[in-house]
């Protein structure tokens, strides 16, 4: 991978543009990450894309929004569109924990830093863009503009905002993974162009073309759309919402379900002056279409432009491969499902094997992969049998609170894929870093081949796929909370353990089993982290993998957070809200630290239970 050239990369400056001869272009990406050109990098996915299709694209990565704006004007007005992402993370959660202190580093900057993005990075880059090019249609993406497409809860300015689209005044929304969205988008632009005889597409011509583009969002004023009773879903209002939390805890159980069919509606919100519009998602990509996107030809490294700086995210993932992409587990707390889709779509192991053939070409690999996963290490190849029943299901989650019978959780696919990739010359260990979903691997089917290879593919994993640490995540111990999670029961927990450590000491392994934990989930009360702490110590664990639960736009946790209700069943949930609740629940994981020891046995006394004080040693 060495004697790159300049151009290799997609140009991010007027020079390197013209070094491909192009005098000017037909879409400019705006991104609130560097450009790194990898398929884990939305940026130089949706670029790489649009290449492909023979348009002149570039990339103006993490602009300057203080300066005279230069960074936002050094491209010109493209031919078709501008379109903006905040980045791989909600530019809010990238940049504060949730005690609303600064993180450590921004994982997707150079070296780290925190000032190369605004705060709201979609909001602000689109409001310069149609400043700066009113005619030009501004197209916004991304998980930023995707989790709030609707009325939507903001931890950071703890408020109940309206839709992205009305702050960023962009013309489109694309929400979801954006390949197909976008290229349809694309041929629809171009071919109005070709049939007005027009050279450049105006923002009016882009909302006219792409309004009935499925997986996208525009805004129509009243009197220019009437809502279709039967294709249409029409949401409370945001007034309606800052009203009553009730109907924004209903809200959102409607676009959850809605966002879990295969056949979803059309949703509608009515806000002051007119209607969000979002169209139902396109059906779930095909490998094919799913291969295409990793096939493009990235160079798989930063641009040049950040020779000698770090960008965290990259290190974690330059040696590691996504095999497939959604996941049917449902979190309460995660966006993946709900920006990825729950339906799951694989990469073929031809692809895969390619991509590894492509890492190990690089002067830094050593033969060993970081992670052979996805969003789920162990989902791979796994649908509904009967694709009929899931036509008719809007079950956020396939696997809880019980396995759906329709599920085939056969790891037969993944084993065979295990045992390819470690066959290869170039290939000394392939390592599972992704999580890894152990109460599908606890699960009896009831057919005697399926779960063979589920006790094969356990015993596999734990004996040759772990780096001495395997990374799992019951999240809590409490029952009440792990089912507002969405999460099984913690006695599942306790069964995987015991297998773990059977099979490690069959193969003579000295390894490890990280269970991560969230503090102040909704439902979670001091005294259910007191017993967290009390049982996790029992097991011997000095927790490391542990977070504060964060409230993230447009998850079901978050709803509840602010509402105080379960959207699905409308009863009250407990919630730590103020920040000295939500750091006494988070000072439990520490009771082996003896700065925290002191406050703790003064928070059991005030419990009354001196049984956990007596289990914890205190």
């Amino acid at each position: 991978m060495q004697n790159r050239k300049i151009t290799d990369w997609l140009p991010t400056t007027r020079k390197e543009a013209q070094m491909r001869g192009w005098d000017e272009l037909d879409v400019v990406i705006f991104s609130g990450d560097a450009y790194v050109d990898h398929p884990s990098f939305g940026a130089a996915v949706i670029g790489r894309l649009l290449e492909a299709e023979g348009l002149k694209v570039a990339i103006v990565p993490q602009p300057n929004w203080q300066d005279d704006l230069r960074d936002f004007k050094k491209m010109g007005r493209p031919r078709l569109f501008f379109c903006i992402s905040a980045g791989c993370m909600d530019s809010m959660v990238n940049k504060y924990t949730a005690a609303k202190r600064f993180r450590s580093e921004d994982a997707y900057s150079p070296d780290g830093k925190h000032s190369m993005r605004p705060e709201y990075a979609t909001t602000v880059y689109s409001n310069i863009l149609k400043n700066l090019y009113p005619d030009s249609a501004v197209m916004i993406g991304g998980i930023e503009a995707s989790m709030r497409r609707f009325t939507h809860y903001d931890y950071w300015q703890d408020t109940l905002k309206e839709s992205i689209l009305i702050d960023s005044k962009a013309d489109v929304l694309v929400y979801g993974m954006g390949e197909q969205p976008i290229a349809a988008i694309t041929i629809a632009v171009i071919e109005d162009l070709k049939a007005g005889g027009k050279e450049y597409a105006t923002a009016d011509d882009v909302v006219r073309v792409t309004k009935d583009i499925r997986q996208t969002g525009h805004l129509l004023r009243k009197g220019d759309f009437e809502p279709d009773s039967e294709n249409d879903l029409l949401l409370a209002s945001h007034k309606e919402c800052l009203e009553s939390k009730e109907k924004q805890a209903a809200n959102f159980h409607s676009i959850e379900k809605e966002s879990n069919r295969m056949n979803a509606k059309r949703l509608i919100q009515e806000y002051k002056n007119g209607f969000v519009v979002v169209n139902p998602p396109f059906p779930t990509m095909t490998t094919e279409q799913l291969d295409h996107s990793f096939d493009l030809p990235y160079t798989r490294l930063p641009h040049p432009k950040y020779k000698g700086k770090r960008i965290p995210a990259y290190d974690m993932i330059k040696h590691s491969v996504n095999i497939h992409r959604g996941c049917f587990g449902g979190c309460a707390f995660c966006t993946i499902s709900a920006h990825q889709g729950k339906f799951i779509v694989n990469r073929s192991e031809e692809s895969i094997i390619k991509e590894i053939k492509e890492i190990a070409k690089m002067e830094d690999f050593k033969g060993y992969l970081s992670d052979l996963g996805g969003p789920s290490a162990n989902m791979y190849m796994m649908h509904g049998k009967n694709r009929e029943l899931c036509k008719k299901c809007s079950r956020p989650s396939c696997i809880q609170p019980k396995v759906c019978p329709n599920l085939n959780i056969d790891h037969t696919p993944l084993l065979n894929l295990y045992r390819k990739v470690d066959a290869l010359p170039e290939i000394k260990k392939s390592f599972i870093g992704s999580g890894v979903r152990y109460d599908m691997l606890l699960h009896k089917t009831g057919d005697k081949n399926v779960d063979a290879a589920t006790e094969r593919y356990t015993e596999e994993l734990i004996s040759r796929h772990v780096s001495g640490r395997l990374k799992v995540a019951p999240e809590h111990t409490n029952d009440q909370v792990l089912k507002l999670m969405r999460k099984p029961s913690f006695k599942q927990f306790h069964d995987f353990k015991r297998i773990f450590d059977k099979i490690c000491s069959k193969h003579s392994l000295k390894q490890q089993i990280i269970p991560y934990f969230i503090s102040s989930h909704p439902g979670s009360t001091l005294e259910s982290m007191a017993e967290l702490a009390a049982e996790t110590r029992q097991l011997n664990f000095h927790l490391e993998q542990v977070q504060d639960f964060t409230p993230t736009p447009m998850t079901m946790a978050t709803e509840m957070y602010y509402t105080g209700i379960n959207p699905e069943t409308g009863e009250k949930v407990f919630v730590a809200r103020n920040m000295k609740e939500k750091e006494a629940q988070r000072r439990f994981f520490f009771w082996y630290k003896p700065e925290e020891r002191k406050q703790i046995a003064q928070l059991l006394r005030q419990m009354k239970r001196p049984d956990l004080a007596k289990k914890l040693g205190i």
